[in-house]
């Protein structure tokens, strides 16, 4: 009996190899797409930071290279030489760290509402997260004007010319997508937790912020990725409500100063463009665990 089961390994082992012959140009195709596909979403990201290290003649010649042999910080001095650059550096991370806190609050209370209780119109208020997810922001900007003229003489400090015409817009849009990304995270925890819980003693309010905030919290991390990026980038928000009041301007209107009627400025725009993009790879760097398993699904049963 021995002999019959060596014998068996002794074929296993002979035919591994031709298994794993036949795998390997599969996996090696995979890997090489894999490279392919990351090395063309780099390249742009690439070609702006080599753009912003080139020199001026270099950046607006005719053949353009792929590398540079003078690299200069002529473009990363006139951008922080800009007046006013760092304030509005400053008010673009006031306003995305005000609407991804505030987002993730909002967006934890509500999913777990919509989740645990029963309450009439519920399926239609989830129905009109999706439908708010549907409407171009373009197609609201000019109602969002109006709208913010007019609560800006009744409340001030939220109207036009103002950073909270930024804040509320962004939290406006932010919100259904929040909300209905964490209400997966809120029912993928088991009610038997909440049961558990409430037997040991624990409120309602304890079993929310120290038992089911914790296991959410990789969701959270995942939907304020998305609301800081759509802030932190945000151009027709600012463009539109941020009319006179230049000092509340956000960064991203900074880069106007590079476009001329005659010449854009190319190295400026691709410097600034640099500096923009430095806080998005801090962010993603400081979830970046916490960002791969909330968009993998961290909390099981």
């Amino acid at each position: 009996m021995s002999g019959v089961r060596a014998t068996a390994d002794r074929a296993g082992t002979r035919r591994a190899p031709g298994r794993f012959r036949l795998r390997r140009p599969w996996r090696l195709a995979a890997e090489a797409g894999a490279l392919l596909i990351a090395a063309t979403v780099a390249f742009p990201l690439y070609w702006m930071v080599l753009s912003a290290f080139k020199p001026a003649g270099e950046v607006q010649s005719t053949r353009p290279l792929p590398w540079t042999l003078d690299p200069s910080l002529d473009a990363f001095r006139r951008v922080f030489q800009q007046q006013d650059f760092g304030r509005y550096f400053l008010n673009s991370l006031f306003v995305a760290g005000v609407v991804v806190v505030v987002s993730a609050l909002i967006a934890f209370l509500a999913a777990t509402a919509v989740t645990r209780f029963r309450f009439r119109f519920r399926t239609t208020l989830l129905v009109m997260f999706l439908v708010a997810q549907m409407v171009p922001v373009e197609a609201l900007t000019i109602p969002l004007f109006f709208l913010l003229r007019d609560v800006g003489t009744a409340v001030p400090g939220i109207g036009l010319n103002t950073l909270g015409a930024l804040i509320l817009p962004h939290l406006a849009f932010s919100l259904p997508f929040a909300i209905w990304m964490l209400r997966g995270f809120v029912r993928a925890v088991p009610a038997a937790v909440e049961e558990a819980a409430a037997i040991d003693g624990a409120s309602r309010a304890r079993f929310l912020w120290q038992i089911l905030f914790p296991l959410v919290f990789p969701g959270l991390v995942a939907t304020s990725v998305f609301s800081f990026i759509s802030t932190w980038n945000d151009f027709l928000f600012a463009k539109s409500f941020i009319i006179s009041a230049t000092e509340n301007s956000t960064l991203p209107m900074a880069m106007l100063v590079f476009f001329k009627p005659d010449e854009n400025d190319w190295g400026g725009i691709m410097a600034a463009s640099t500096v923009m993009t430095i806080p998005v790879l801090v962010f993603f760097v400081l979830v970046q665990r916490r960002l791969v398993s909330g968009l993998g699904g961290a909390v099981k049963d």
